[in-house]
Parts: C-alpha cells; structure tokens; sequence
C-alpha cells in the first residue's frame, strides 16, 4: 500500500478537520493512490490549509478560486487525480459561481467541502450555510440570510455525485471520499464538520443527534427523490449519496480532449503560436 503522510497543523484542538484529514489519508491509501498521482486544490480558510499537510502536490489558491485552478490542471493533464478541499465560505459564497459551473463542464474532479456553518478562519461570521437567526460575533442580532442548501443546488444544477458526510463519523466518511474520487465525473461530498470555536450551535452533539445513513432501499439515481431528500436538514440530516447519474464528462465531450494524450503532451507548433500572437500585435 501506498502512504501518505500528514504533518503538524494550526488547527483548534477538536476541529473536525482533524478527522477529514485523517480520512483523506486513508482514503487515498485504500484506492492504493500514489501521491505523485494526486494534486490537492484549495482556496483560502482552514479547511483550505488541508493541502499543506498531506504529502502529494499541492496548489493553495485566492479565495473562492480553488475549482478554476483544480479545472485548469485536470483539463492539462487528465492522468491527475484532483482534489480540492475547502470551506462552506469557500466553496458556496466567494466560489459560488464556479462552483454551479463547473457542475456544468462536469470536469473530473473531486469536490470536499469541509462545511462547518460559519467563516471559521476570519473569526465567525455567518457563512453561506448558517442557519438564519444565528447568533455570531459579527451579526450579534442573528444572520438575517436564508442558509444556501449546497446538495439542492448541485442536483438541481445536473451534478452527477453529491453526496453528505459528517466528519465524526470516520468509516461514513472514508466510504463517501472513497466513491467520490473513483467517480468519474464532477463529485461533491459536503461534509458537515463542527468547529468548535466559532460555532456553538452546530456541534458535535448537534449532528450526532441527527445525522442518519441513507437507508438500504434509497435510491440514489431517483432525481426527484433526491431533491425531496436534499430537504431534508433540521430535525434529521441524512449522510450518503444522496444523488448519482453517469454524465459525460468534459474531457469525453471535447474533441481536442476526448482522445488518450493528455493535453501537456500534446505537440505545439510554434509557428501557428506565433502568428496567433501576430494577430494580436
């Protein structure tokens, strides 16, 4: 098998990105990855800090920029596999459109989203994902803001693998990350992540009172099933895939992309290069 190692981070002790990264490492080890083989995309935040502390390559963004840089590698070289590890903040406010975006393309990449309900690296306030009337340190009369519904959104925007985890829940959690990189095609997991100085609500007691497996007989390839599950989020929140369906993915749609050789190993002639560039002088 394949190691990954981990290195010390700056995260708060009892920050479930602790166990994501633990997660992420045994993930990759049991798919028998090679480090070489993967590149970790993030943006700005804690959960963007993921990419620093594992051993394969890494790429550290702006912010809300993650998917464009994670796109941009995958479409050059397609042998890669592409991770891109950011926050709710992240991912669904300041990248926000690419993210609808690229549930378009469908480039092959995998999307976790470390989804703790609040700007945890700025220092607390409302993220897209908190719920309205909470409390923070910057809106103390409550966030006034209807809470964005991330897996309603990408069913309803025609991604193929969305999908929720909760980061206490370790064996869930390796599974889902597990499906999601071996999916071939845009995937999504939201893993609902506590943390624990900023966010006094959405604990670890929260979820565990309410997270529940998808049941044996749910059937993920039912979109409208799937939206009516996606719903689904105050007294019970399920964990699973809630939606999968086989897409053709970006690379099988584009001509100059859709045979074998991967884009950085194609030949390039510097001739018609230049007189591109000529045209524009």
């Amino acid at each position: 098998m394949n190691t990954f190692n981990t290195y010390k981070t700056s995260w708060c002790p009892g920050c479930g990105n602790f166990n994501i990264l633990k997660c992420l490492k045994t993930a990759l080890e049991e798919l028998d990855k090679d480090p070489y083989e993967v590149l970790m995309v993030s943006g700005i935040g804690q959960a963007a800090k993921t990419a620093q502390y594992i051993s394969a390559n890494s790429f550290n963004g702006l912010h809300g920029r993650a998917l464009p840089v994670a796109i941009a590698a995958k479409i050059a070289n397609e042998k890669l596999t592409v991770i891109v590890n950011s926050g709710d903040g992240d991912s669904y406010g300041e990248g926000g459109n690419h993210f609808i975006h690229n549930i378009r393309r469908n480039v092959n990449i995998t999307h976790f989203v470390h989804d703790n309900q609040i700007y945890g690296l700025t220092k607390g306030q409302a993220s897209p994902t908190t719920s309205e009337g909470q409390v923070t340190r910057i809106q103390p009369n409550g966030n006034t803001n209807l809470p964005l519904n991330p897996i309603l959104l990408a069913i309803s925007a025609g991604a193929g693998f969305v999908a929720r985890s909760f980061s206490g829940d370790t064996k869930h959690l390796v599974s889902m990350m597990k499906q999601a990189i071996s999916y071939d095609g845009y995937a999504i997991v939201d893993i609902l992540q506590p943390c624990v100085s900023f966010n006094k609500i959405n604990t670890f007691a929260y979820y565990k009172s309410r997270v529940y497996h998808l049941e044996k007989d749910y059937d993920s390839s039912n979109k409208l099933g799937a939206i009516q599950k996606s719903m689904e989020f105050e007294d019970k929140i399920p964990i699973g895939v809630i939606y999968k369906e086989k897409r053709n993915t970006y690379h099988q749609q584009n001509i100059t992309l859709s045979d074998s050789e991967p884009l950085l190993d194609k030949k390039v002639d510097l001739n018609i290069v230049q007189k591109l560039i000529g045209e524009f002088i």
